[in-house]
């Protein structure tokens, strides 16, 4: 059986001619079709596809393809592709078709990648389970009683069935990690600023990333090559220099100095078998040399409320623009201007958008946004300068992705608190703009597997996923098949 597993092994398939990359489409494409009940993809660009695929044939006969040729992706549904839907799976971007490509889908098509279709997501990335969707939630591929985790939950379940080979996620407080983590593949949030954010739907404009979700890190290195980098449409994306992450892949690993934070192994919220996990591969790293040590963060308890207040003050500014008269979803059953930015609000929005949204606008109101939104942007930099100091004397932060494993579908019920604890290890990361990696290296005994998290200084995504390459070579697990 062909191995499909890595671009890598793909392309030498390719260029030794016993793989062509209509036969490794047509592959997948039957993939999305096996799997279409867990309701991972919204749509699929077939004949797009296929175009595509003739053209980089071509380019691979000549010689002369591109870095990504072989390269088959799934696009989370609020990254924009020119003369695609991009509807940030709501309502009130049902039928957008986007007049142009953003920054990464151009990196991407410019080195020969094949979007293969767009992936269910919460809506407009807001939410841990991507029950929110507006075509409906999506199932965890492990056990479809539960949920893949979100809000990047559809690209997530793509990348673990095989249904692509890779996907764009967008990370703005775990939205990558968490659903890698709950299905069992590889997340990567890059450094805030490594990638442009020119053509994500925004939803938190100060924490959103583009990552890759991946089942190899030299996979996920490759692609974080062609997006990264200096873009004259978003002044926020840094003109820092992209090395070659895939070719530090292959420098050897010296000794790490290793920091994991105590106070999350004893969080109350933390499973015990990921606990014990931890542990375990904390004993085993020291066994081979590396200084890993305890390190106290008493800014645990500030991360969730410091982050959703000013996450939802951000979706708040940034969903205005959808009111029916400048963009989004305008209701037929309104008869004057204020009837149709209520009416076209109230029915383009899900109830979860609309609890954000209402949040966001009262922490911003006059009275409150010092008592809210100011002290939480404070408390934001002492998070980042103890996060630093961290970094001045560590290579590394281990902690977990999740406080534990995939959870039943339905079951948060009508408690967004509860939900939002979820985030708890993910969202230190956006916070201090970090780059941070969810590896699977965990299998619980109900089945599920779970990630553990590894987090490096501002811009230091080589030596992270190089750190993190050997991590998987030493403590994967053996990998479970899908029911």
């Amino acid at each position: 059986m062909a191995d499909y597993s890595s671009l890598p092994t793909i392309r030498d398939q390719l260029f030794n001619k016993s793989l062509s990359i209509s036969n490794l489409l047509e592959h997948y494409l039957k993939k999305t079709e096996e799997y279409k009940d867990l309701n991972a993809f919204i749509e699929i660009f077939e004949k797009d596809a296929i175009d595509h695929a003739r053209v980089i044939q071509q380019k691979i006969d000549n010689g002369t393809p591109g870095k990504l040729a072989g390269m088959i992706l799934g696009l989370k549904d609020n990254i924009c592709y020119k003369d695609h839907i991009s509807s940030a799976s709501s309502k009130s971007l049902y039928n957008y078709t986007s007049v142009y490509h953003s920054t990464v889908v151009q990196r991407l098509l410019d080195e020969d990648a094949i979007i293969i279709g767009r992936t269910s997501c919460d809506e407009f990335a807001m939410g841990g389970t991507n029950e929110t969707s507006v075509y409906g939630p999506v199932l965890n591929p492990i056990d479809r009683r539960n949920v893949p985790g979100g809000s990047s939950g559809g690209s997530a379940v793509a990348v673990a069935t095989g249904m692509c080979l890779a996907a764009l996620g967008s990370d703005t407080g775990g939205s990558v990690r968490q659903p890698a983590s709950f299905c069992g593949v590889i997340g990567m949030k890059p450094s805030y600023g490594r990638v442009s954010r020119y053509g994500l739907i925004a939803y938190g404009s100060s924490f959103d990333q583009i990552g890759p979700i991946t089942r190899t890190i030299e996979d996920a290195a490759i692609i974080l090559e062609v997006i990264s980098g200096g873009d004259k449409f978003d002044t926020t994306a840094s003109s820092k220099v992209v090395p070659s992450y895939s070719d530090m892949l292959r420098q050897a690993i010296s000794p790490a100095k290793i920091a994991y934070l105590q106070d999350p192994l004893e969080h109350k919220a933390l499973d015990t078998e990921i606990k014990d996990k931890m542990y375990e591969i904390i004993s085993r790293l020291k066994d081979k040399g590396h200084m890993v040590d305890p390190v106290d963060f008493p800014l645990l308890d500030y991360l969730v409320p410091a982050y959703y207040v000013m996450a939802m003050a951000e979706a708040s500014s940034n969903l205005a623009r959808y009111d029916g008269i400048h963009y989004g979803h305008r209701s037929q059953d309104a008869d004057d201007i204020r009837s149709t930015y209520i009416r076209s609000r109230s029915e383009g929005f899900g109830l979860e958008a609309k609890r954000r949204i209402m949040t966001g606008t009262f922490v911003l109101s006059t009275g409150y946004y010092d008592a809210y939104y100011a002290k939480a942007q404070k408390v934001r930099r002492m998070i980042a300068d103890k996060t630093k100091d961290i970094f001045s004397k560590y290579d590394f932060i281990l902690l977990p992705t999740t406080p534990r494993t995939a959870f039943d579908l339905g079951s948060m019920g009508d408690d967004p608190v509860a939900l939002y604890l979820e985030d708890i290890f993910t969202i230190h990361a956006n916070l201090a703009g970090i780059p941070a990696l969810s590896l699977p290296l965990g299998h619980h005994s109900n089945g599920l597997p779970f990630g553990i998290q590894v987090m490096a200084e501002g811009f230091q995504e080589g030596e992270l996923m190089r750190f993190g390459d050997y991590l998987l070579k030493e403590f994967k697990p053996v990998e479970k098949k899908h029911i």
